[in-house]
């Protein structure tokens, strides 16, 4: 049974979301702000539900601390037409955001998305999968959810560490924001959505530059990302 951790100042809301939530299978811990949700962060929780506006700490400076120690996937609620709130969030490493008000379907699909990329890295370790994706100087292990780039490990998100794996298969190759979307956030790409370019941004910063000092992956405009072969 999955683990959320909902972090929400509005109690009528948080109320209605766990009773959704608990209905569809989930176990559900609440905290009305960021240091509540602070303090209920542990290797149990499996995803966490994280509101923008909230009183003593809001949701960014949440965010913020959460990723200085936990790589837990999060999923921000932010206010309907904020799309500053939503690149902040991403740049600060959430997974997706969601905008409210938004519907339990909606919610549901989200949190499924997010919680199957983890689920794969979960079953590859139980079963003690021992491959490793490589190319060039960059390893990636699905079963530990783990990626090396010139022998150093890279602390990635999950949503990066997908990214990352669905780039190293497909060097050389333009792969469109749809495709990334689909594939790696699981669900269609809408106008005007940058999550798939902050993702990309914030890999692109993470991974060092090659040796010849052109970035990795490299940005085709209409069309996509490449990861890019050597010369």
């Amino acid at each position: 049974m999955p683990h959320i951790l909902l972090i929400d100042d509005d109690t009528e809301l948080t109320a209605l979301l766990k009773e959704v939530l608990s209905f569809e299978g989930f176990d559900v811990s609440e905290a009305n702000n960021g240091e509540q949700g602070l303090d209920q962060l542990s290797a149990d929780i499996d995803l966490v539900l994280l509101d923008v506006m909230m009183p003593k700490l809001n949701g960014m400076e949440t965010l913020k601390r959460l990723r200085e120690t936990w790589q837990t996937p999060v999923l921000m609620l932010t206010a309907k037409g904020e799309e500053i709130d939503r690149v902040i969030g991403l740049e600060l490493g959430a997974d997706d955001y969601l905008p409210k008000p938004f519907s339990d379907r909606e919610l549901l699909a989200r949190i499924r998305a997010i919680l199957r990329r983890t689920q794969y890295s979960a079953e590859n370790k139980a079963n003690k999968a021992p491959d490793c994706i490589e190319y060039q100087d960059i390893q990636v292990y699905p079963g530990k959810q783990e990626a090396y780039c010139q022998g150093q490990l890279i602390e990635l998100t999950t949503t990066e560490f997908a990214l990352l794996s669905h780039f190293i298969q497909h060097p050389g190759q333009t792969v469109t924001k749809q495709t990334l979307s689909l594939d790696v956030l699981g669900k269609r790409l809408a106008a005007f959505d940058r999550a798939i370019d902050m993702h990309v941004s914030n890999l692109r910063k993470k991974l060092p530059e090659r040796a010849d000092g052109k970035s990795r992956i490299k940005t085709l405009r209409g069309r996509g990302y490449l990861l890019i072969e050597e010369d």
